[in-house]
């Protein structure tokens, strides 16, 4: 019955795995029909306000050249118009001079001849008639404001819809993902020189493969990129990929995205389990603060809200390895007494772990390392064979050492406000780094009897931890070629 029960439930899980394809299917087809008829709209849209635009100007250009043609007439009218009114008036004295000059020729008073022709001699010396230029000051040839549209005409019969530019590649080859960053490259099919830029799409998933129709995280963008490249920093990977799609865009369109393509971020994830806490740590996500009030009230609070840990969160249990485990440390097992402690709630089992912690210099006490999970609810760090740490001791006298079974050695550096941690299980390696600028502080080399978890105490002072980070680059180019460096310490390990 059981054999026969196994191969039907792997057809059951297949049909459903294909049923959820296909759903997720059918919901992109509803929201393309969805997006076809806003995008159809908002197309044509676009285009009546082009036309209207072009007309507006077509009437902006007529309206220009016919008052061109308007002023031009009225200063012509005007210099014609008094041309003509000079030439008239000097016509009339002319036709005035000439009926007197025959009167006077007709008159057959001799006495008063010479006095005649004299006055009209004198007159037609300064008639008008002889000062009037008689060529037109003015042309009534207006060719020189004719136009010609046949050139703009055929421009316009030749307007077309703007080629959608081509949707680009991901070359996932050239991309890169190191220290927290991620450089993403892509090219067009072929070179378009009317791409003004590119918009770059990503975002977080756990899912291998093409993205889902119901994402946990949204895409974030990254807009006006004017190369076929473009690297995100300052990045923290609390997830097994990101997804990454982009698409070109020219003046007026954008063209499609390209295929999806998932990279692997995957960095060192883990939470501080409150449940391990010393009741007089105050711990909220990943920041801790000394409480001198702490007690029976951060108890209960602590018990109401343990159903609700991010441990038993479907989302973190998604994560690969390192694996993250029940903590063996609730209510009367949590730490005590002087042992002011909190440890990870991720288990480190194999491979190489990076994470950073920022403390108050002025705390009275501070530790930072790894332990094992069986350390004693009683034990300090760096005070038994369970636990590797950097100790800062501010009371009466300040001391910062590497402290291990109960053993410690005098750091001679100055003490940073940030240390990196970084842990090769496999090699036994546990290291310090000043985080700002990488310089290492200190390296234990063992051999870890079984898992390991990150560990801090605090004594009258408070620290955050930042997670999601991966091995930086130098750090790992540290670790080679200081294999078998000083820095370690026989006597500690």
């Amino acid at each position: 019955m059981d054999d026969q029960k196994e191969p039907l439930r792997k057809i059951t899980t297949t049909l459903a795995l294909k049923n959820e394809e296909i759903q997720n299917f059918i919901c992109c087809l509803k929201q393309s029909l969805e997006n076809l008829e806003v995008n159809c709209n908002r197309v044509q849209e676009d285009l009546e306000g082009e036309f209207s635009s072009l007309y507006k100007a077509l009437d902006e250009l007529k309206e220009g050249m016919i008052t061109r043609i308007k002023q031009e007439r009225a200063s012509r009218t005007y210099e014609l118009q008094n041309q003509l009114s000079a030439c008239t008036k000097a016509l009339e004295s002319s036709e005035e001079l000439l009926e007197l000059t025959n009167q006077t020729l007709c008159s057959s008073d001799t006495d008063g001849f010479d006095k005649a022709a004299k006055d009209i001699k004198d007159s037609v010396t300064m008639a008008p008639a002889f000062r009037l230029s008689l060529k037109a000051k003015a042309s009534d040839n207006m060719s020189h404001l004719m136009v010609d549209f046949t050139q703009e005409r055929a421009m316009l019969l030749a307007i077309k819809f703007l080629p959608v530019p081509a949707t680009p590649e991901i070359h996932v080859s050239e991309c890169q993902v190191c220290d927290n960053t991620v450089s993403v490259v892509w090219s067009l099919p072929e070179p378009d020189t009317k791409i003004e830029h590119y918009i770059l799409e990503h975002r977080r998933t756990n899912h291998d493969g093409p993205p889902r129709a119901r994402e946990d995280y949204p895409w974030m963008v990254e807009e006006g990129i004017r190369q076929t490249e473009y690297t995100l920093t300052g990045l923290r990977f609390d997830t097994r990929f990101m997804t990454f799609r982009v698409k070109a865009c020219n003046k007026a369109v954008a063209g499609e995205f390209s295929e999806p393509v998932n990279l692997e971020t995957q960095a060192f994830v883990f939470k501080l389990d409150s449940g391990s806490a010393h009741q007089n740590l105050r711990v909220e996500d990943l920041s801790v603060e000394w409480d001198s009030s702490g007690g029976k009230v951060q108890e209960i609070r602590k018990d109401k809200n343990r159903t609700s840990s991010p441990m038993n969160s479907p989302a973190r249990s998604a994560m690969m390895s390192p694996k993250r485990a029940p903590s063996a440390r609730v209510s009367r097992d949590r730490f005590t007494a002087e042992s002011y402690t909190v440890l990870g709630d991720t288990v480190i089992d194999a491979g190489q772990q990076y994470w950073e912690v920022r403390f108050d210099k002025e705390s009275k006490a501070f530790a930072v390392g790894v332990a094992l999970r069986t350390l004693g609810r009683f034990d300090q760090l760096g005070k038994s064979s369970a636990s590797w740490c950097l100790h800062l001791n501010n009371w009466l006298q300040q001391s910062f050492t590497a402290k291990h079974n109960n053993k410690a050695r005098t750091l001679d550096c100055p003490i940073p406000d940030r240390i990196g941690v970084y842990c090769n299980y496999e090699e036994g390696t546990l290291s310090f780094y000043n985080s700002r600028n990488k310089q290492l502080i200190h390296t234990f080399r063992t051999k870890f009897p079984q898992p390991v978890v990150p560990a801090f105490m605090v004594w009258n002072g408070s620290f955050s931890v930042q997670t999601g980070l991966q091995v930086p680059s130098v750090v790992q180019c540290g670790q080679k070629r200081n294999s078998d460096a000083s820095s370690s310490n026989a006597s500690l390990t």
